[in-house]
């Protein structure tokens, strides 16, 4: 990592090395002629347990280097909960910790996005920069891309509990999908995974790990934390930062623009502290006011989750194949030879789902675990058992993210709103049905134990609720607090400039006006491609229309 000198110069400045800023630095970067620094406030994200797929259930449950670990304000619709939220600390971001499933999300979801008068932003206008990002180990096609950074697998042949859930999920009645970003979302299947040989292929080792040291016109800085942006006038001309609280701070020009990639909660973070923001907030908590802008900060959506858990009736879920002296076994066998149970994720099917016919497109996704997860896996288990987890595609609640001080080492007050909207309840508990049904078929009869969570007492609509609010958590999905839109009230445009100033855009899962169906990393690096184009003055990859399952064009215009 870079040390520079103290008030340097670059064409861009990007703060956050995350999904987006790996993809950012990595394209601007391949000019020459565009110097760019990368502002990472974490570090390197090279140790085993980030490299290793198996190493993802702690590395989510752990705060500390390499996971920020933050949490909610009190939730009203879940018992006054605070619900914790992790997102990714060091290079990759949330791409070094996450549970490497490469979903899209659905066409349908794009496509809505032009509706709302984001032009250049529909399914077939997307499509080839998703396709750019990949390389899919299968070759590429209509839907998939080849020879790109981003690394895309199946799953191993694995245990015994996909298959069965995949064949119950048939039995239930549900079609088969073998590809969810392909044809047909809709479906019971495989999910496919940004793992390469065993690796964990984060933005970071897909984009930026080959260049850092190579490329003398990329810098990246490491343990630089970004305290605010700085303003001549309302143009943008870097960023203050330092290695953390009581130390030097130092600045990084940019001559050209500033670059936000810090996530759908610091980026908005950063912009209050900066002073762009809803002015009223900004005047309460002493930050003056360079552009007065409602919506930052608003907007947010995120996938909430609960899991269905059932004890396992043979002893080859995680839980046997862990205890005792066999956890570490796992880590040196890897460590040495790259083989064992340390090399996949663990969670290899899922499903995208309806609970009402009359929709247009899947509202509810399933990811399915071998092993008992309660509490982000913070909770240890105690036998062998398998995990449905359960979220809402497109929840109607909206949140906030707002400053809790001035101080930039402090976290934002993070109110996701959770369960605002009865639509959202109701979805929940049809969740709890879908599941339950899937699991009742004969395919996991064999491997079906007692259910442990919520339990076979817990029937009724009330009881279910009741449930709901108790124990479901997020699945890690939050975007929109910078929302792109065409309408003057947007944070930033359809290019994502930061409307009301000059020199300053946003580009991560914040822009996002409205929450994909489906896991929010591959997305998130597709719009940093886009934009990579953009800002480099090249042309747009031209848009392609690929097929798609009918109920992806439902209502599209």
């Amino acid at each position: 990592m870079a040390e520079i000198e103290n008030g340097a110069k670059f064409d861009y400045v990007i703060v956050g090395g995350g999904s987006a800023g790996c993809v950012l630095a990595s394209r601007l970067s391949e000019d020459p002629a565009i110097s760019v620094a990368l502002l990472e406030a974490g570090g390197k994200n090279e140790s085993l347990l980030v490299k290793m797929p198996a190493g993802v259930g702690t590395l989510i449950k752990t705060k500390g280097a390499t996971n920020w670990g933050f949490e909610t304000t009190p939730q009203v619709h879940l018992d006054g909960r605070r619900l914790y939220q992790p997102r990714g600390r060091g290079l990759g971001g949330s791409s070094a910790i996450n549970g490497m499933v490469y979903i899209r999300g659905h066409a349908r979801d794009y496509d809505h996005w032009r509706q709302m008068g984001l032009t250049g932003w529909g399914y077939a206008d997307v499509l080839p920069y998703f396709k750019r990002s990949q390389h899919h180990e299968d070759g590429g096609d209509s839907w998939n891309g080849e020879g790109g950074p981003l690394w895309v697998s199946r799953g191993p042949p694995g245990d015994p509990i996909y298959k069965a859930f995949i064949q119950a999920g048939r039995q239930a009645g549900y079609p088969v999908t073998r590809d969810f970003n392909g044809y047909q979302q809709e479906g019971v299947g495989p999910y496919h995974l940004t793992i390469r040989d065993g690796e964990r292929w984060s933005a970071s080792a897909a984009y930026l790990r080959a260049y850092v040291g190579v490329r003398p016109n990329l810098t990246v800085i490491s343990s630089a934390h970004a305290g605010r942006i700085l303003f001549e006038k309302k143009t943008a001309i870097g960023v203050e930062y330092s290695g953390g609280p009581g130390k030097l701070t130092k600045k990084a020009f940019a001559k050209r623009e500033v670059i936000l990639s810090a996530g759908a909660f610091q980026s908005p973070h950063l912009l209050q502290l900066s002073g762009i923001g809803p002015a009223d907030h900004l005047t309460k908590m002493g930050v003056p006011v360079v552009h007065d802008a409602p919506e930052v900060g608003a907007n947010l959506q995120d996938h909430l989750d609960l899991c269905v858990i059932n004890e396992m009736t043979k002893p080859i879920s995680m839980y046997s194949k862990t205890k005792g002296l066999k956890q570490p076994m796992i880590g040196l066998q890897y460590l040495l030879t790259k083989q064992g149970a340390g090399r996949t994720n663990h969670l290899h099917a899922g499903a995208f789902l309806k609970t009402r016919g009359e929709l247009d497109r899947p509202d509810l996704q399933l990811h399915v675990v071998n092993a008992v997860m309660i509490d982000h896996a913070k909770v240890q288990p105690d036998r062998d058992g398998f995990t449905i987890h359960a979220c809402q595609l497109r929840p109607e609640s909206r949140g906030t993210v707002r400053l809790a001080s001035t101080n930039p080492f402090d976290a934002p007050a993070i109110d996701p709103n959770y369960l605002a909207e009865e639509v959202d309840r109701r979805t929940m508990r049809d969740a709890v049905r879908v599941v339950r049904d899937i699991v009742s078929q004969d395919a996991l009869k064999s491997l079906r134990g007692p259910e442990m969570r919520p339990g076979a007492h817990v029937r009724t609509d009330s009881e279910i609720d009741a449930w709901i609010r108790q124990t479901a958590e997020t699945i890690y999905h939050p975007v929109g607090t910078a929302r792109m839109g065409a309408d003057d009230k947007a944070p930033v445009d359809g290019e994502l400039r930061v409307r009301g100033v000059d020199g300053l855009r946003v580009i991560d899962a914040s822009v996002m006006p409205t929450l994909i169906g489906g896991n929010t990393n591959a997305p998130t690096i597709m719009i940093a491609e886009k934009l990579s184009d953009i800002l480099r003055g090249k042309p747009l990859l031209a848009p392609q229309d690929a097929p798609i399952a009918e109920d992806a064009r439902v209502g599209a215009v």
